[in-house]
C-alpha cells in the first residue's frame, strides 16, 4: 500500500483537470541518524535558540523571521505576511509549455515526485495528459508552491503516472565556462580512445540500484547491532592516511594496456 501523500491538488491543461496527489520520489527515513546525549546522565540535549546579544533563552511565541537589510537592521515577517503572498499555483499544477524532453540538462533537476491521479473519474484525463507527452517527446513546464517557495517544475511521463521534478532557480547553477575554459583540447590518438572504449567494455554491465548503496551506513548499522547485544566494538587501528599520489605515469599506452589485461583476468560478475 502505497504511503499517504504530502501533497493534494489538481493537474491543469486549458480546460482540462483533474484531481491528483503527490509524494517525494526519495526518502531519507532509512538513514542512520544520531541523538546527542549527555554523556554523564544519559539524556539526550535539546537545542534552544536564545539571544545573539544577552544570552538569554527566546520563548517561542517572541521567534519571528527576518530579513536583513543591513548591519543589525532587520524587516521583520509574521508567518501571516508570508503565507499571503501563496499564489493560485499553491494547489494547481497548471502547465504552461510543453518543450523537448532533452532540452533541459540535467544540472537544473532538483527533487523529484511522484504525481499520480487521485479519484477514477479524473484518471483518464490524467492518462491522456501522460500519453500525449509520451508520444509527442515532451515534458510539461508550470509553476508550483512547494517548501514554501513559488517553483518552476517539469512534469515527465514514467511508467503508469508522472514524475514531478522541481527546477533550480537560475541563480542557483553556475556558468560552466569559468570551470572548463581553460581545460586544453588536444586531438585524442585513436589508439588511446579504442583501448578506453574496450576498457569500458570490460566494466559496462545493467543498472542495478545496489550500485549506490552505502557502505558506511551498512557498517554504522552492524555497529548498532553489536552494541545492542553488548559486544564491545574494536576501533580502527592506527590513524588513516592521506590517499598517497599516484606516481607519473611514463606510457599512458602502457597503463591501458596493464589495465586492460587485468580486467581481463577478472571473474565476471553476474
Amino acid at each position: 500500500m502505497p504511503p499517504r501523500s504530502f501533497w493534494k491538488g489538481y493537474l491543469k491543461l486549458s480546460l482540462v483537470t483533474c484531481p491528483v496527489s503527490m509524494m517525494p520520489a526519495t526518502s531519507e527515513s532509512e538513514k542512520v541518524r544520531f541523538h546527542t546525549i549527555n554523556r554523564k546522565t544519559g539524556n539526550r540535549i535539546v537545542s534552544q535558540y536564545v539571544d545573539a546579544e544577552t544570552g538569554d533563552p527566546v520563548d517561542e511565541e517572541n521567534e519571528v523571521k527576518g530579513y536583513q537589510r543591513g548591519a543589525d537592521d532587520f524587516v521583520l515577517l509574521e508567518d501571516e505576511e508570508i503565507e499571503a503572498v501563496a499564489l493560485e499555483s499553491t494547489r494547481t499544477i497548471d502547465i504552461d509549455m510543453f518543450v523537448p524532453r532533452d532540452s533541459i540538462d540535467w544540472i537544473w533537476y532538483d527533487k523529484p515526485h511522484y504525481l499520480m491521479p487521485d479519484d477514477e473519474v479524473g484518471e483518464e484525463a490524467f492518462c491522456v495528459i501522460r500519453d500525449a507527452m509520451e508520444a509527442t517527446k515532451t515534458v510539461g513546464i508550470s509553476r508550483l508552491v512547494m517548501y514554501r517557495r513559488e517553483r518552476a517544475v517539469m512534469l515527465q511521463p514514467r511508467d503508469k503516472g508522472i514524475v514531478l521534478w522541481t527546477l533550480r532557480y537560475g541563480d542557483e547553477v553556475r556558468d560552466v565556462k569559468p570551470y572548463f575554459t581553460g581545460i586544453k583540447t588536444p586531438k585524442t590518438d585513436k589508439k588511446l580512445v579504442d583501448m578506453v572504449e574496450k576498457l569500458i567494455a570490460e566494466r559496462s554491465k545493467a543498472w542495478d540500484p545496489s550500485m549506490v548503496n552505502d557502505p558506511v551506513q551498512e557498517r554504522l548499522l552492524d555497529i548498532i547491532a553489536s552494541k545492542r547485544k553488548g559486544k564491545r566494538v574494536a576501533g580502527r587501528k592506527g590513524k588513516s592516511e592521506a590517499a598517497e599520489r599516484p606516481s607519473n605515469v611514463i606510457s599512458i599506452v602502457d597503463a591501458l594496456r596493464k589495465s586492460i589485461a587485468s580486467e581481463e583476468k577478472r571473474p565476471r560478475k553476474r
